[in-house]
């Protein structure tokens, strides 16, 4: 299958995004990734991908209205793959509120996991491949502060700025 790609321009520098044909929208395209530079674990544009700057204009004004302060949430074709483990992790993260946090442990305790799991947590949300779409950076350490991010900490501050976030993590 094609993998497409474009760069999106944004506060947090250019993003990445890459994708496929949609299988439920016909001329549609189905996000895989988004990614900033210098991220963590982020693909890289791969000589065989098409770029189809079109292919995500959606996503494009999306993103643009969110990074404006115009709007809250993101509703985009996914296709992204993962564990059943990873995928109940980033269903949990899909589920934050904007402008909230939560902690790695409360996010183990809302899909069910032991105290235990809270690391395995922790390595599906760094894990997640849709940076910015899926709100990896609302996740919070135990003690409030601002831990791990693959898009980087000053990112992760101001993602947090942007939705309003005060300090106190709202659970």
């Amino acid at each position: 299958m094609t993998t497409l790609y474009s760069e999106i321009t944004s506060p947090l520098g250019p993003l990445l995004v890459t994708g496929r044909p949609s299988a439920t929208a016909p001329g549609g395209t189905a996000i895989a990734s988004l990614s900033v530079p210098d991220q963590k674990n982020a693909p890289a544009v791969d000589p065989g991908w098409q770029r189809e700057a079109a292919a995500f204009a959606e996503a494009e004004r999306q993103l643009t209205a969110y990074f404006a302060g115009e709007s809250q949430d993101f509703r985009l074709e996914f296709a992204v793959e993962g564990t059943e483990f990873r995928r109940r992790v980033w269903d949990a993260l899909d589920a934050i509120p904007y402008g909230a946090t939560t902690t790695y442990g409360e996010l183990a305790a809302r899909i069910g996991a032991s105290r235990a799991a809270v690391r395995a947590v922790g390595g599906a949300v760094g894990a997640n491949p849709l940076l910015v779409l899926r709100p990896c950076h609302r996740v919070i350490g135990a003690d409030g502060s601002l831990t791990g991010y693959a898009g980087g900490l000053d990112r992760k501050r101001a993602l947090l700025a942007l939705e309003g976030f005060g300090g106190a993590a709202a659970r």
